[in-house]
């Protein structure tokens, strides 16, 4: 897919699931069944043991499914995950490197921010979405909502402590897209293998996500 049309996917499905786990294995049954309830997205942690591994096992077996490195440890490591088949990369910071690096080859980067100033920067240099982070921490929607009044042209990703109750405010606040932790992807599910949980949960949070769309 080109980075536009990574751009609209992840604009019209609303949702970056991010995987967090204890094993590669919990991972990609996480990611399986997070696209088999509608959301053909996920975001790799880099603190899952092989992320590596998760990342090229998913891009082979599931070559539909957009995945999203999670980068902290700079170029060279976003390069390597880039080249497993990682389709974008985000991060809990902005890393004006990497950035630079998926601009100059048109590569989906989403870089963590939190003030106005950082989310500024991060989009003036080329970052397709801002992920606002953690953003529960500091107000919720409402920080959202205050963030989009003067940069209502920057798209946001709000992540961070976005549970099924919030999810729909975040949305009406102005998020583009949310990202999603524990609630969509319960450690009760992966302890005892419960795919049908996970799809359940990925499937209510797209519907949180159209109906509030459809409010706006």
């Amino acid at each position: 897919m080109t980075r536009e049309e990574i751009r609209k996917q992840i604009r019209d499905i609303g949702l970056i699931p991010s995987i967090r786990v204890a094993s590669a294995d919990l991972a990609i049954f996480a990611a399986e069944h997070v696209a088999d309830g509608g959301i053909p997205i996920v975001e790799i942690a880099s603190t899952i043991p092989n992320s590596d591994q998760v990342i090229r096992e998913l891009s082979q077996r599931f070559p539909s499914l957009i995945i999203g490195a999670e980068v902290v440890a700079g170029l060279d490591v976003a390069r390597r995950q880039l080249d497993l088949g990682a389709a974008f990369l985000t991060g809990p910071n902005f890393n004006p490197e990497i950035t630079a690096y998926c601009v100059k080859h048109e590569i989906i980067t989403i870089p963590g921010a939190l003030t106005p100033t950082e989310i500024l920067l991060a989009y003036t240099a080329g970052a397709d979405f801002v992920k606002v982070f953690p953003c529960a921490n500091v107000g919720g929607d409402k920080y959202i909502r205050a963030i989009k009044a003067p940069l209502h042209h920057v798209p946001l990703v709000a992540a961070g402590g976005v549970t099924q109750s919030t999810a729909a405010q975040y949305i009406a606040a102005g998020a583009d897209a949310l990202g999603v932790g524990e609630d969509m992807i319960p450690r009760q599910a992966l302890r005892f293998r419960e795919g049908a949980w996970i799809r359940e949960l990925a499937s209510r949070f797209r519907a949180f996500v159209q109906q509030a769309r459809a409010n706006l």
